[in-house]
């Protein structure tokens, strides 16, 4: 251990917790402080108690962390970092461990001496979970001792503790997530597998070991992964290109500093046509993007255009194309991960890096990085110049195409596509456009509409694959520019640079809902669309104005009795209700199709606010989404049979 780090261990006391303000707010306005209380806001809280591990391993004490999923669904996180704490706080008059868990803003990471760079909420997270659960236990070894310390709603139910004598350090949080509080308080197991996956390839030489004891095998073993990289960044992009044919094998990979900042960064280039960065500031996903992406992006534009320049100057002549800086981004997947001491986050969800001074920093540093590859591997730089010349070619075609399309004003109401059913309102806010499949359900919907604010567009077939294939074919297909058009957004617009950027300002719905029938092929044609908006307008998935309908499986009815099932559950709980366990004086109606009911059946159980299930479509993790898209749409079959054999839900359905 270096003798900063010494100096540092020594220091961490008592007197590094720092005290900002109270914690009165959290429980009353919980969504301030995680995001919501839903799905996201319940695996943020495990984040946030996981983050505080992460910044010890950052800190270099800690190598080991360990995430568990009880029986109860609560959630216990135990790593050997030094143990919060627990010594008298001067200024609280209290245990340094129960101002942590109890003060919003108190923590080790506003003393610049016991942390360098921290992630999660920056000292707002572990008391937030204190406060969002209805029991959390503390167990710190440390000084040669244990001590436990207990919780109900952020307040103690006891003083510290000691239970006994510790050979080791470190610290154990167990916590229950209030149910008056959060919609829903199971865990997902997939969604903390991504995250975990993630923040060990984040920080590589950390070993993250996680275990679900709610699911076990034929044995009574529980369900147990462990994640560990040794190559950081390197492996995680090749993990995130593994459902890619690479155009090149190689990883051009960077792990420097630069002007004080810790930079990491692993390209690939694949055969595909999408460009695929994923960007981390302090292990933070910064999905909106910042300084760091655009120094990225700048070096990458700078050194490739030159290099192709240099080396391809006749095949750019023949071509007639002038490159841009989108063009040497088809076919990219990237990871760049930096490390800052004061990141300043802007933006709507707040995951913006705006520090200038990262911007130079990673162009620097990629620039450097990129330069010397291309220089030692002529063979494998001629074939990402050769793919730059071609997207340059497509983007050409594109142009024209979107052109072609954008010709007409949307709002004019002249371009807007001929099947569609407009309402009357103008005012996006409470406009909806239905996406329907079919003419059959198109004219039932059109019926049972509500015209005010309820739009009717229908599609013919299945929608092309835009996951395979190159950008400009997708403005050459009917269906989709008929649901851009009528959407009213549009593409390399405004003067800006990049063409494949998506403007949705003019948005004219702000409910886009995907209602298809319930079946396999519905399904397919769902992530059909689903794939259009990911990869050309993921903008509007983004601000949250995606959905998909959700329309039921059966009318099941006995005499005058009658209801709406949307699953085979809900089906069998009407039979034991009312059949007295048994099918027969039961009728039930399978909707195969929308178009099987009629608009006042669809009007009633689709479409009518009041009464209808939708799914918002949100963007969860970057990487993991990126992988299920390529996965499903792609060219490989096995990933995609395996996925279909586990996910499977209508084998008995449609058979």
């Amino acid at each position: 251990m270096s003798e900063e780090n010494n100096k540092q261990n020594a220091s961490y006391s008592a007197d590094s917790i720092q005290v900002l303000e109270g914690l009165e707010a959290v429980r009353k306005r919980p969504a301030m402080y995680i995001g919501d209380i839903s799905i996201k806001g319940l695996h943020h809280l495990v984040y946030e108690v996981v983050d505080n591990s992460i910044d010890e391993a950052l800190a270099g004490y800690c190598t080991h962390i360990e995430v568990f999923i009880n029986e109860d669904n609560s959630i216990t996180v135990t790593d050997n970092g030094r143990g919060i704490p627990v010594d008298m706080h001067e200024k609280e008059h209290k245990s340094a461990l129960e101002v942590v868990l109890t003060v919003l803003h108190a923590g080790g990471k506003f003393d610049k001496g016991s942390y360098k760079v921290s992630g999660g909420l920056h000292g707002v997270g572990v008391s937030c979970v204190n406060a969002l659960s209805t029991y959390l236990r503390a167990e710190v070894h440390r000084n040669g001792k244990i001590y436990m310390q207990e919780y109900s709603c952020g307040k103690p139910l006891h003083g510290v503790e000691v239970i006994g004598e510790a050979d080791d350090t470190g610290t154990t949080i167990t916590f229950k997530p209030d149910g008056s509080i959060f919609t829903e308080t199971v865990y997902q197991y997939e969604i903390l597998q991504n995250r975990l996956r993630e923040l060990a390839y984040l920080n590589k030489g950390i070993t993250i070991a996680f275990t679900d004891y709610r699911e076990k095998d034929e044995e009574g073993r529980p369900r147990q992964e462990v994640f560990h990289s040794d190559e950081g960044v390197k492996e995680f992009v090749r993990f995130l290109n593994r459902n890619n044919d690479p155009l090149i094998n190689d990883v051009i990979y960077l792990n420097t500093e630069k002007q004080g900042i810790p930079i990491e960064c692993a390209i690939m280039y694949n055969t595909g046509y999408r460009e695929n960065l994923h960007s981390y500031v302090n292990n933070i996903n910064t999905i909106e993007g910042g300084t760091h992406e655009a120094g990225f992006r700048t070096a990458l534009t700078r050194v490739l255009k030159k290099y192709a320049e240099d080396t391809s100057a006749k095949a750019l002549e023949k071509a007639k194309v002038e490159i841009s800086g989108e063009d040497f981004r088809e076919g990219l997947i990237a990871v760049i991960s930096v490390k800052v001491a004061e990141p300043q986050f802007e933006g709507q969800t707040k995951t913006k890096l705006g520090n200038n001074e990262v911007s130079g920093a990673v162009n620097q540093a990629v620039g450097e990085a990129l330069t010397n590859y291309l220089e030692e591997h002529p063979k494998e730089a001629k074939l990402i110049v050769d793919k730059v010349i071609l997207a340059a070619t497509a983007r050409i075609a594109a142009r024209k195409a979107r052109e072609s399309v954008q010709r007409k004003s949307p709002m004019s109401g002249g371009g807007l596509p001929g099947k569609l059913a407009d309402c009357s309102s103008r005012n996006p806010e409470e406009c909806e456009i239905f996406l329907v499949e079919g003419d059959s359900a198109g004219g039932s919907a059109k019926q049972g509409r509500s015209r005010a604010t309820q739009a009717i567009l229908p599609l013919r077939g299945k929608i092309l694959n835009v996951e395979k294939a190159m950008w400009h074919k997708a403005f050459e297909s009917d269906e989709v520019n008929n649901i851009i058009t009528a959407l009213g957004v549009r593409f390399g617009v405004d003067g800006e640079e990049d063409s494949k950027k998506a403007n949705i300002e003019k948005l004219r719905y702000h409910k886009i809902i995907i209602m298809t029938d319930a079946d396999v092929d519905g399904s397919h044609i769902d992530t059909l669309i689903m794939t259009l908006f990911y990869r050309y307008m993921p903008e509007i998935i983004e601000a949250g104005h995606l959905y998909i309908a959700n329309p039921p499986l059966y009318l099941c009815s006995k005499g005058n009795i009658k209801e709406y099932c949307y699953t085979d559950e809900a089906r069998h709980a009407f039979i034991q209700k009312y059949g007295e366990g048994s099918e027969s004086g039961i009728h039930t109606q399978r909707y195969k199709g929308l178009g099987e009911m009629n608009p006042e059946q669809l009007w009633e159980t689709t479409m009518n606010p009041e009464t209808r299930i939708l799914k918002q479509v949100t963007i969860n993790s970057a990487a993991d989404v990126d992988y299920t898209f390529s996965m499903l749409m792609g060219e490989d079959v096995g990933p995609r049979r395996e996925f279909i054999e586990k996910n499977a839900t209508y084998a008995n359905i449609d058979a």
